[in-house]
């Protein structure tokens, strides 16, 4: 449990986390289990309320589109059905939260220079969106949006 909780103390973690660390530990599967029985009961160790964090993290100092963001839990063992509920629930949400989102890491990628105009650069601008796992579709929205006097500045 010590060490549960020692390694609980830096950020919320999942039920496989906590497996694979206290297994390094050394702890025996019949402790193992009963600690995790004990922290969940405790409120301490919930994969629902794990991907509910990272996903506010990611949002708040990284934003990632859905995809990676999916991509990211699975690393960290959060299991298929709770990933699949929270894809339901943001189905729930408007489109245009991807598209906010990507405009914040746009934003966030050019610090305060203005949005390319050529369009190999501005390709180059998509794909980086692309690779940080946003719809390409939402790309494109957002970059034709900035580019047609959005929030962002355009060079001449």
């Amino acid at each position: 449990m010590e060490v549960a909780a020692r390694f609980l103390g830096t950020r919320p973690r999942t039920r496989w986390e906590l497996t694979r660390r206290l297994r390094r530990a050394g702890a025996a599967p019949d402790v193992i289990e009963a600690t995790l029985e004990r922290l969940a009961e405790l409120g301490y160790v919930d994969d629902i309320a794990f991907a509910r964090w990272w996903l506010e993290q990611r949002d708040r100092h990284a934003p990632r589109g859905r995809r990676m963001v999916e991509a990211e839990l699975r690393q960290h063992g959060v299991p298929r059905d709770v990933i699949e509920t929270l894809r339901e629930a943001e189905a729930e949400l408007p489109p245009e939260t991807e598209e906010e989102r990507a405009r914040i890491a746009l934003e966030r990628h050019l610090r305060g220079r203005p949005l390319p105009a050529d369009r190999a650069a501005l390709q180059r601008v998509g794909m980086f969106l692309v690779r940080r796992g946003f719809d390409p579709e939402a790309v494109r929205r957002t970059l034709r949006h900035a580019a047609e006097g959005g929030d962002l500045p355009v060079e001449d």
